[in-house]
């Protein structure tokens, strides 16, 4: 029976990568910046919307996307734009 030792260090380097990766799974929207296109759970989770919601966004045309095969795939610049024009500027008093 073989022992490994773990450093300080080494736990340094687990809890780097273990907050560098919640931090990405928990901001979804950093996806934008590093894909062109989405699939529907990505696009859900970036807007916090159900799959109804998403499914009413292609109906109205709210949305646009390209299907491939069985796969749907959204525009990330689409969904920029969706977002930037529901942006308020809403402040209270």
């Amino acid at each position: 029976m073989s022992l490994e030792l773990i450093t300080k260090d080494d736990l340094e380097e687990f809890r780097s990568k273990l907050l560098a990766d919640l931090k990405q799974f928990l901001n979804p929207k950093k996806e934008l910046e590093n894909k062109k296109w989405l699939k529907g759970y990505e696009v859900r989770a970036i807007l916090n919307i159900s799959p109804g919601t998403l499914q009413n966004f292609r109906v109205k045309g709210i949305l646009s996307f390209t299907r491939m095969g069985g796969i749907i795939f959204y525009n990330a610049n689409d969904i920029n734009k969706l977002l930037e024009s529901n942006h308020s500027n809403f402040k209270r008093k």
